[in-house]
């Protein structure tokens, strides 16, 4: 008889594993410049929800996780590491000019600007020396470094940044605000899956099945992104609250209004949720993480 699949316990022991490859894998503070470092390691083991690497190992699941385990380690700190990255510059004064992250003081505030700067380069590069560096099949390597320049350049998560930022105080319409974020979050959360299914050598139809689920639930992701900063407080979110609103941004929420965000919110997550059923009950992992991610704030 088979046991019935836990998700609570499945997200604490990845979690734990997420913390364990990010203490292994980035540089001590000890490592000359120590300051550098220690920010580093500040700014990526900061807390968070640690979604993209938990999607790196749920995608991982549906081709034999054992098999690829070195790999989904590595996959899931680089695209950590990415992400801690895009918060710290997210953060600074030049961008949006925040002070709060994850419930505590940002980057640049706890350290200085220019740290922060050097600290986001530095998690840049060290995401692709990770991958680059792992002892996998040297296809499967070059696959992944490939999937993370994609997701974090120009046509992905830099260029959507640089719409968000060119957006402020414009009228978007609603073609416009799915491609900013779909750029914007959507690219990260997709390459994450993409990752985890990469590493465990899924086949192109696997590829494809999980490409529809991780692009619903990017752009369900930042919905709901919308939704919570328009709803929640700052101690909810660990961030300061209505940034968006208070920036001019275009969201879902100021475009479509409130009901229209949760309606579409929770279609996207049906979407996702369909677009596994060929996985059956190994995909369970990555049905409750879309089930998560439209509920959390909730």
């Amino acid at each position: 008889m088979s046991t019935a699949f836990q998700f609570q316990e499945w997200i604490t022991s990845h979690s734990e594993r997420t913390e364990q490859a990010l203490d292994r894998l980035l540089d001590s503070a000890q490592t000359t410049p120590h300051r550098l470092h220690e920010a580093m390691r500040y700014a990526a083991q900061g807390g968070g929800k640690r979604i993209r690497p938990l999607l790196v190992y749920a995608a991982g699941e549906l081709g034999g996780e054992k098999e690829g385990s070195e790999a989904l380690d590595a996959a899931a700190v680089a695209i950590e590491c990415i992400h801690a990255y895009s918060l710290v510059h997210d953060d600074l004064p030049c961008m949006d000019d925040d002070d709060l992250r994850r419930g505590r003081p940002t980057v640049h505030k706890a350290f200085d600007e220019a740290t922060a700067l050097l600290v986001g380069d530095a998690l840049q590069t060290r995401a692709f020396e990770i991958l680059a560096n792992t002892n996998c099949d040297a296809q499967v390597r070059l696959k992944m470094i490939a999937s993370l320049a994609a997701a974090s350049g120009s046509r992905g998560m830099a260029g959507g940044q640089a719409i968000d930022l060119e957006s402020v105080g414009k009228k978007l319409d609603l073609t416009g605000l799915k491609q900013m974020h779909a750029m914007k979050t959507g690219a990260l959360l997709s390459c994450a899956v993409e990752l985890g299914g990469i590493a465990v050598n899924l086949n192109p139809a696997q590829m494809a099945n999980l490409d529809h689920y991780s692009k619903a639930l990017g752009l369900a992701f930042q919905i709901v992104d919308d939704v919570l900063d328009a709803t929640a407080d700052s101690q909810t979110l660990g961030k300061t609250a209505g940034k968006d609103a208070a920036a001019n941004k275009p969201t879902y929420v100021t475009l479509m209004g409130l009901d229209y965000a949760l309606k579409q919110a929770k279609d996207l997550q049906e979407t996702a949720i369909a677009s596994l059923d060929s996985f059956g009950a190994q995909a369970q992992a990555l049905k409750d993480l879309a089930l998560l991610v439209v509920n959390r704030g909730k």
